[in-house]
Formats: C-alpha cells, sequence, structure tokens
C-alpha cells in the first residue's frame, strides 16, 4: 500500500551536478523558444551587431539559429561561452549596479546548451574561424569553422531530453507568435540595425537599417492606429522619455500594443503602465487601452534590471520622478492631438471642428442666467420632471409650432429660422459666434453646426464633464440641508465602508449623522443633487469597491447629469452648450466616453459619396 506519511525523509545535503544546475538555470530563463531568440539576439546587440539573421523551423523548437556580424567571439573563449556564470559584461559588485548591455548574467549559452543540441561558431576581426558543439549540457565537438565574420548560434532539438518541458508549450502557431513578438519588440528598440526573420524558407519579417519608429510600428500595426500615432518628447535633468502614442479614439480591448522600453530593454512594468493609464484617465473607457511605444532613458545606477531572471522587469531608484516625466509627457502629446476648439472668424475657410482646453473661456457674466448657470445651480433639479423616452407612434421630427404637449419625438427642431442663412437674433444673443444649435435627437444628442461644420453632443457625457468639473473646482458646490433627512438602512459591510469614505462624502457635500442602530440619516446633500439622485449616489458609494475622491466625483456626476432621454429646451440647449465650450478636457466625459462628434462638409460629402 502506497505510503500516505507527511513526515520528511532524511536526505543528505549534495551538490548539484553541473547539467541538472544548467537546467534549473534553464528554466528560469529559457521557458520557451521565443525565451532562447530572446537571449541570442541580445548577446548579438551586445556584440555590436548591426545585421541579425534570424532562422526558424518547427517554431523554433526543431531549429532556430541567430546571424551576426557583431565583433564575434575569440576561439579560446568558446569554452568558457558556454560554461556557467561566463560574462564579458560583468567584473565586479559595481558593475552590477551599472549595467549598460542586455545580457550579463552568463547564464544564456550554457542553459540553451543543456536542454538542446547547441553549435556557436564565431570569427572575429583579422581571427579564424572556430565553434563548439554541445549535446544536452556536454561538449560534443570543437573545432575550425567557415564563417566569413561575426557569430552564428544554432540550436536544434529544443527540451529534447526534458519531454516534462515541451509539455507545456503551446501550440506551433502560438509559439511562433511569441518568438515574432521578441524579434518585433528588440527591432524596435534598436532602429540602427537590420532585422531578417526567416521561417519555412520565407521571409516573415524584415526591417531595414536607420528607419524610423514610426515606419516600424507601420510595418506592424494597422493603418488605422499608426495614422493616428503622435510623437512626445520630454527631458528632466538626466531623465528622458520620448516616443509615439495613439489618439484616444484609437484605442483597443487590450494592452498588447503598450510597448515600454528602459535605455532600450524591453520591459513589463508596472510604474511605467501606471503613468501611461493615468495620462490617458478620461479619456479612454476604463477597458479600453491606447497604442503606446514609449522609451525611458536613464542613467545606469538610477535603474536595477537583475530583478528578474529574464531581465523584463526593472525597479527605479525615483519611481516618483519616473512617474511624473512619463505622464506629463503623455499628457502634453494629447493635448496637441486635441487641438483647440474655435468658432469660425468671418473671413476663415472652414476646418474640421476639434476640442482641448483652450477656447470660449468667456467670462461667466455672458452666460444666460438661470439654467446649470452660477446663479442658479439649483435648476438642475427642474430636468428629472422633463419626459424621459419618445412615446410609442410620436413622429419623427417636427418644428416648435407644430409640437403636440404629449409627444416627445425622436428629432426636436429647435425652429425654422434654424435653417434660415441668417440665424435669429435671440439665437446669435445665446450662443458664441459662429455656432448654431439646431435641435436634438433621440432627447439625447444635441445638433449644432459650426460653420458648415456638423457636431453631435452627447448632452449626459457634455452634461457630466461639466459638473465633474465644477465639483472640482468648488468642492462639489457646497451642502443644501434636509428639511426631511434622508434615512438608509446599511449593511454591516456598508456600515464599514462608510467610516473610510466618510472624509470624502463630507468633501462632496453630504451632511451624515453617526449611524444608529444601522441607521444613517443624511441631514444634508450636495447643492445640486436632488434628494433621490443623492440617495442612489450613496448606495452606489456605499457599496462599490474604489475610496479614491476622483472616483466619487465622477460618479456623483454621472447621478446628477441630465440623462440620455430627456426632453431640454432651446435655453436648456444653449445653456448646457455654452457651459461645456467652458470646461477643460470636454471632448471626453469622466468615464472616458466622446462627448462630441463632428464631420466637416468634405466628410459629409465623402459619406453620401458625392466626392471620393
Amino acid at each position: 500500500m502506497r505510503n500516505m506519511s507527511r513526515t520528511p525523509v532524511p536526505r543528505p545535503i549534495k551538490l548539484l551536478p553541473p547539467e541538472l544546475r544548467d537546467q534549473i538555470a534553464a528554466g528560469e530563463v529559457v521557458e520557451r523558444p521565443a525565451g532562447v531568440l530572446k537571449e541570442l539576439l541580445e548577446n548579438s546587440l551586445d556584440a555590436g551587431a548591426d545585421e541579425l539573421i534570424v532562422t526558424l523551423e518547427e517554431a523554433g523548437q526543431g531549429f532556430l539559429s541567430v546571424r551576426d556580424n557583431g565583433q564575434g567571439i575569440a576561439g579560446e573563449e568558446l569554452e568558457l561561452a558556454v560554461t556557467s556564470h561566463a560574462t564579458s559584461k560583468i567584473h565586479s559588485l559595481g558593475d552590477l549596479f551599472q549595467v549598460t548591455g542586455y545580457g550579463f548574467r552568463g547564464e544564456a549559452l550554457p542553459s540553451i546548451g543543456s536542454v538542446s543540441r547547441l553549435r556557436v561558431s564565431s570569427a572575429p576581426a583579422g581571427a579564424e574561424a572556430r565553434f563548439i558543439e554541445l549535446a544536452y549540457g556536454r561538449i560534443s565537438a570543437a573545432g575550425p569553422a567557415v564563417l566569413a565574420g561575426g557569430t552564428l548560434v544554432e540550436v536544434r532539438d529544443l527540451f529534447a531530453n526534458v519531454p516534462a518541458r515541451l509539455k507545456f508549450l503551446k501550440s506551433a502557431a502560438t509559439e511562433f507568435k511569441r518568438c515574432q513578438e521578441v524579434f518585433v519588440r528588440l527591432a524596435l528598440a534598436r532602429l540602427e540595425a537590420g532585422f531578417l526573420l526567416m521561417a519555412g524558407g520565407r521571409e516573415v519579417w524584415r526591417f531595414l537599417p536607420g528607419e524610423s519608429l514610426a515606419q516600424r510600428l507601420g510595418r506592424i500595426w494597422p493603418p488605422q492606429v499608426t495614422a493616428e500615432l503622435y510623437p512626445f518628447r520630454l527631458e528632466r535633468g538626466d531623465l528622458s522619455v520620448f516616443g509615439l502614442t495613439s489618439h484616444p479614439r484609437s484605442a483597443q480591448a487590450g494592452g498588447g500594443r503598450m510597448l515600454f522600453y528602459v535605455n532600450e530593454r524591453a520591459v513589463n512594468d508596472r510604474l511605467l503602465l501606471s503613468a501611461c493609464r493615468e495620462a490617458y484617465k478620461g479619456r479612454l473607457l476604463a477597458r479600453e487601452y491606447p497604442q503606446t511605444a514609449l522609451f525611458l532613458r536613464l542613467p545606469p545606477a538610477e535603474v536595477d534590471v537583475n530583478v528578474h531572471p529574464a531581465k523584463n522587469e526593472v525597479r527605479f531608484r525615483d519611481e516618483r520622478a519616473v512617474f511624473s516625466l512619463v505622464l506629463r509627457a503623455l499628457r502634453d502629446a494629447l493635448e496637441s492631438c486635441l487641438p483647440a476648439f474655435s468658432p469660425p472668424g468671418p473671413e476663415e475657410a472652414l476646418p474640421k471642428a476639434t476640442f482641448s482646453e483652450a477656447g470660449f473661456s468667456e467670462a461667466a457674466s455672458a452666460r444666460p442666467p438661470g439654467f446649470w448657470g452660477e446663479a442658479d445651480k439649483t435648476a438642475l433639479s427642474l430636468l428629472p420632471q422633463l419626459p424621459a423616452a419618445r412615446p410609442e407612434g410620436a413622429p419623427l421630427y417636427y418644428s416648435e409650432a407644430e409640437e403636440p404637449a404629449e409627444a416627445a419625438p425622436l428629432f426636436v427642431r429647435e425652429s425654422e429660422a434654424a435653417y434660415s442663412a441668417a440665424p435669429p437674433p435671440e439665437e446669435a444673443a445665446a450662443m458664441p459666434d459662429g455656432l448654431r444649435y439646431l435641435g436634438q435627437v433621440a432627447e439625447t444628442y444635441l445638433i449644432i453646426l459650426r460653420g458648415r461644420d456638423l457636431l453631435l453632443l452627447d448632452q449626459h457625457a457634455a452634461h457630466e464633464r461639466v459638473l465633474m468639473h465644477r465639483f472640482s473646482r468648488e468642492a462639489a458646490g457646497g451642502s443644501q440641508l434636509l428639511a426631511l433627512p434622508l434615512e438608509l438602512r446599511l449593511h454591516k459591510a456598508e456600515a464599514e465602508r462608510l467610516q473610510s469614505i466618510r472624509a470624502e462624502l463630507g468633501a462632496l457635500g453630504f451632511v451624515l449623522s453617526e449611524p444608529s442602530d444601522a441607521l444613517l440619516r443624511v441631514n444634508g446633500i450636495p447643492a445640486l443633487l436632488e434628494s433621490g439622485a443623492a440617495k442612489e449616489f450613496l448606495r452606489a458609494a456605499l457599496g462599490g469597491k474604489e475610496q479614491n475622491l476622483q472616483y466619487l466625483l465622477v460618479m456623483l456626476a454621472c447621478k446628477g447629469a441630465v440623462k440620455a432621454g430627456q426632453r431640454l429646451s432651446r435655453d436648456e440647449a444653449h445653456g448646457l452648450i455654452r457651459q461645456w465650450l467652458d470646461t477643460p478636457e470636454r471632448e471626453f466625459c469622466p468615464h472616458g466616453r466622446p462627448a462630441v462628434l463632428a464631420w466637416s462638409e468634405a466628410e459629409l460629402e465623402k459619406m453620401f459619396k458625392r466626392r471620393t
């Protein structure tokens, strides 16, 4: 019967055999063919190569080779090159904290050789070419070789001596894809070098030496992405960051096109990822990701690259400085690709409407009083009384003169005069020069003309951004005390959550009593919320996971904003549009959804196939 005892059997301590040590090291740095390719390419680049040729068969498991024109390995050093912990890049402890190359651990070749049949041929300048072969960790042959210069490394039958490793490899297509990813990421880092990848006798990738980053990205990313990449560059002292990043509207569902490099080393770094996500915050949905190729350069002593065996993670000495630099650089790039929204002058040609923080900073005194104006913040409470949906069978659109009292149509035309050559006097007074409000679509989208351009403004998204800015600037606009307090019965988890966010809720304008017998009394609410929305907000906040004030402000803005499906009068629409124009970061709602869409006359003609 099988012994099920968990009592450990005493065993003597022994030194591991060299072959086993190399196989353990191989498990850390060589998990699959892509890992082998990465180590070999990095060795070639460290040797000064600017021409690298990769050949793969059977996704690299059957055969993988890297040929370069680097400085080569002297014949008498070939045996050392395949010995563990032998390297030309580290000679002292100080060197370990001043790493300037890719490979420095001295484990790659012996680790690869322990799980494959490895042949290394090299010809330093002015010296005879020689080779050395390993068969699963043991030297099997050595001697003269035929090679014009540089180094050629050939790997055959990877993991054939460790079948357990083979079981963990994915399909050939998946492993080949991972090899391509490694190849491409290094090609993006070293633009001065030429790279060629061959597989199955065909050319898969070729990057010419001296190409720009945009040219190389143009080979691997689709045109709809690369057409909207924007450069960024920023330096602070001995820190610098540069690269290309995408327009928010080119966002994708995954982070596969967020590429980060530190001193030309491809890394997976949470700090850089966080800075990038923060730069796009409010411009993307939570599940969306930008496309970014970001290169950070800093003194070697300021970064530790020795925190992971595969050398794909780093640690910064001054994380705050790095985060701030990357965040500022990306924000500047985004502001450059979202230029100012401004109405056309009387003699100005009419370009496509675009948006940013600049433009339309009119004084508050010029705004119409009342709805959403500074003089009447409580007018928002009137909005929930408006119709919320189009009744069944209601007409598609109508003019104000034809408006049936009970109908809520899909399209509301502001007035017949809106289609005349000149706006009526009252409209010119209510809207900035060059803009004309036409009406509402589906009680959700406001139709605006900017010269001969057409704009659709999402009323909920626009008002969310207006409220978010006001809350951030004015501490939620103060409190309004309630004659009859709201009462909420709290779950134990909600009561605990309340203690952690009580200060934030107070900053937003909530006046809360101490819960008694799990009953919370709300004596005051933010001035811009009506009671029902305030109660709904509190339930959501007390049941949520986020604890920072920014999240609560976003939620508060969402609850307080005019909803999709609510009918707005002309004055209400004008008030919203003017306040939106005076709001920074207006082109997106706080959740990252677009607040406005724009079409130029030329784009409309193209959509209707009036022109190609």
